[in-house]
């Protein structure tokens, strides 16, 4: 199973590339930085290795003709042709379960930071503006507040375990109502912003949810409400969004991910409502440890002839 060669489709951990490097061959985004050699190599290349944001089109994927898996390092792989994989019998995987506490946990963070003002209360100290000008303005409680929560999928579930012990009013939208969960079913994403304080994005990205939060969403979520996103940029229309926080339509939001990451407007990084992460839900060396074992695993798995531990196709 040794020397075995693989194509790192984008920037990979070093957790992930580190096992890679250990039995295999890897080719580090060589069709992006040397096309001549990426030609050479791409008749051998066997398996794409990538990460929950990277790019694996019908294009590269038509240039790799003994390709047979591609392992995602993420839960998401909204950026793998399912289609033109499925064609060919190529395997997909993804390293779901692994990540939810951490990107749960920050969904609550962001929610808190976001009311509470944290990060602004951090900067009005050390400005000394607490010494010159007092205390700052009174924020928002978040116990005991309504939740809207947009996916309630695994992580999905563990936001709203968690937000229960805050003593919150949990509603739910998804593509259906889950007859095991305590929680209020809203069929339609505008509805349920209409009636919440925090709305928590946790859906899957991709062409189905592209701009599904828009200005009508917006709009719904009303003066008050807060945005809350740890699922994909594309989710949220973002131009939508920086006018709907400039003029006051919405209360305020919390993002940690962004329509052209790692780009974020200088418009919304302007405003000082808004608390912005640089896309950490899973960013700790734990968690991440344990995406990039999963991740190596199913490729060895599959190369070994058994079965994926976490297959997507």
């Amino acid at each position: 199973m040794s020397h075995i060669q693989v194509l790192a489709a984008a920037k990979l951990s070093p957790l992930y590339t580190a096992l890679i490097e250990k039995q295999h061959v890897l080719h580090d985004r060589l069709h992006e930085t040397d096309p001549a050699a990426f030609e050479r190599a791409a008749p051998q290349i066997r398996a794409v290795a990538a990460s929950g944001d990277s790019r694996v089109g019908a294009d590269l994927i038509a240039r790799l003709p003994s390709l047979e898996i591609v392992a995602v390092m993420g839960v998401g792989y909204d950026g793998v042709d399912l289609e033109a994989c499925r064609s060919r019998g190529i395997r997909v995987s993804n390293t779901p379960d692994v990540l939810n506490d951490d990107v749960a946990d920050l969904a609550i963070a962001l929610m808190l930071c976001a009311a509470r003002q944290l990060p602004a209360a951090d900067r009005y100290l050390r400005a000394g503006e607490w010494e010159a000008k007092g205390p700052m303005p009174l924020q928002r409680k978040m116990s005991g507040a309504r939740l809207g929560i947009v996916g309630m999928g695994r992580i999905g579930k563990a936001i709203a375990r968690r937000a229960a012990a805050f003593d919150m009013h949990i509603a739910y939208t998804a593509r259906s109502a889950k007859a095991d969960l305590p929680y209020r079913f809203v069929p339609d994403v505008t509805a349920l912003a209409a009636e919440v304080d925090f709305l928590v994005l946790i859906t899957p990205g991709g062409a189905g949810t592209k701009h599904l939060v828009n200005a009508e969403v917006l709009r719904a979520l009303g003066k008050k409400g807060i945005l809350v996103n740890v699922a994909r940029g594309s989710v949220v229309d973002e131009a939508a969004l920086i006018e709907a926080l400039e003029q006051g339509v919405i209360g305020g939001a919390a993002l940690d991910v962004f329509e052209d990451e790692p780009r974020v407007p200088a418009r919304l990084k302007a405003l000082p409502h808004v608390v912005l992460v640089p896309h950490v839900g899973s960013a700790t060396t734990a968690t991440r440890q344990a995406m990039a074992d999963l991740a190596f695993a199913n490729l060895q798995a599959h190369f070994a002839g058994r079965p994926l531990l976490t297959p997507v196709a």
